[in-house]
């Protein structure tokens, strides 16, 4: 009897809180699991039914899933002081059955084991996106990282609608900084100094790559109207509606190039010819293709 009123009491202990604080940390969880499942998905078949930045929100949702396991651990504390402040014998699960369990419990180390090989088979078969050698073992990896001239393409020319803008003999790169403009011609841009630099494109989707890229300066360019090479861009493309931002610390980065040539190649069609944009430790999506203007700040 007396066992079976402390089994009642750490019983009770322990379920009060459970029922008390499960609704919140299980509402917030799946939004922190399904946002960024959802919209990855989308953004990987390229279809956009949102009008927002979806990188963005998988930050903030990012936030919502942290905060929800800090409450889920909050709400589950005083489960877990119980359990471990009981003696041995009153920590025994009550299941109103008084049958052997079925099987002999699992180890930890059968635990850890099967937990680091799970952990080691999703890397094998996904990492080949950003890991050359592991390609071949990478059968669930977002991209095989081929494609012309040597990396994966996500967009290409015609899906994105520039092939007539793009190679239209009258192309130019307007350069504005306030009342200052100048119009480059692609060979206006090759006449230019330019510069060789070996730079990855690290795409929000997992895949990474690394390329030689040859091209002009993007602080070069902009001396051609005046503006400091620590300047706030907005860059446009030829894409319609695609613009982005290039703040200070990346327009003045000696590595930042307005590419005109890829791997030793002119720059093909599906990588941003005429011209694009590529600059050291920027997502992919910002890495703009097939510009047509650069406009410095006040």
């Amino acid at each position: 009897m007396a066992r079976d009123r402390v089994r009642r009491r750490v019983r009770h202990r322990c379920v009060q809180p459970l029922h008390a604080g499960v609704d919140p940390d299980l509402a917030a969880d799946p939004s922190g699991l399904a946002v960024p499942r959802a919209t990855g998905i989308a953004n990987a078949a390229q279809w956009y039914p949102w009008s927002f930045s979806f990188r963005d929100v998988h930050y903030a949702v990012a936030w919502v899933a942290i905060g929800s396991v800090l409450l889920h651990v909050a709400v589950k504390l005083p489960v877990v002081r119980s359990a471990l402040g009981a003696a041995p014998e009153d920590a025994e699960p009550v299941t109103g059955s008084t049958a052997e369990p079925a099987g002999a419990p699992v180890s930890r180390r059968t635990l850890l084991a099967a937990t680091w090989t799970a952990a080691g088979l999703a890397v094998l078969t996904t990492a080949g996106a950003a890991v050359p050698w592991m390609r071949r073992v990478s059968v669930f990896a977002v991209t095989t990282g081929d494609g012309p001239q040597g990396l994966p393409v996500n967009r290409t020319a015609s899906s994105a609608g520039v092939l007539p803008a793009a190679l239209d003999p009258g192309w130019v790169l307007t350069v504005v900084n306030g009342a200052r403009e100048v119009r480059l011609s692609r060979q206006d841009l090759l006449a230019l100094p330019q510069r060789v630099e070996v730079l990855p494109i690290a795409c929000v989707e997992g895949w990474s790559a690394s390329a030689t890229w040859t091209g002009v300066r993007v602080a070069d360019v902009l001396a051609l109207v005046g503006a400091v090479p620590a300047s706030d861009l907005l860059v446009s493309s030829l894409q319609d509606g695609k613009q982005d931002r290039l703040p200070p610390q990346w327009s003045a980065d000696p590595l930042s190039l307005f590419a005109l040539r890829l791997n030793g190649e002119e720059l093909g069609l599906d990588h941003g010819y005429p011209c694009r944009l590529i600059a050291p430790n920027r997502p992919g999506v910002e890495q703009t293709k097939w510009l047509s203007r650069v406009e410095a700040q006040a």
